[in-house]
């Protein structure tokens, strides 16, 4: 893993804590979750950096819609699988049996955790290379913000005047 992230840990536990799931350990403290918190906010810091500097005329509206696609659970599950981070993740058996190590949520989760141990371990420099690294292309792909299906269903119905659709959920799972 390391050689794909192009970084060496000085640390070698920083590395080994973000790739701890909460199924095996005995504390929460021994997990990846605190790593998860802080690497979230790492990632916002940096991906925020980076579309103020590539859409420097962008108002903060538009902004909100790029940062929102950048840092949600698919767009982080994907940077994992392209680092094939899910065969590094220590998972309890019965998680591993279940396809934890490819579950979007398990994944996003420990890409925030390899991004917080990249920063306690190397600094911001470390953090910011990486994610400029995988980020970079993505923030280069959609030349207009980014829409959420409900942002784009409500933005028509005003449009065409009318109502705005009233939301009830059926059914959640997971």
């Amino acid at each position: 893993l390391e050689k794909t992230l192009g970084y060496v840990f000085k640390n070698s536990n920083r590395l080994h804590q973000a790739l701890t799931h909460i199924s095996i350990t005995k504390t929460h403290a021994e997990s990846n979750e605190r790593l998860e918190f802080l690497g979230d906010r790492v990632l916002g810091l940096i991906v925020a950096n980076m579309l103020c500097e590539r859409f420097k005329e962008e108002e903060e509206g538009d902004l909100a819609y790029r940062f929102a696609a950048l840092v949600k659970r698919e767009t982080l599950a994907g940077i994992a699988r392209q680092i094939q981070l899910g065969q590094y993740i220590e998972l309890s058996a019965g998680e591993r049996e279940t396809g934890g190590a490819e579950k979007d949520s398990v994944l996003a989760n420990t890409c925030e955790a390899l991004i917080a141990a990249l920063y306690l371990d190397g600094g911001f420099a470390a953090a910011n290379n990486f994610v400029r690294d995988y980020w970079t292309s993505l923030i280069e792909k959609d030349p207009k913000p980014p829409k959420d299906p409900k942002t784009r269903l409500q933005e028509w119905a005003q449009a065409v005047g009318i109502s705005l659709p009233k939301y009830l959920i059926t059914n959640r799972k997971g």
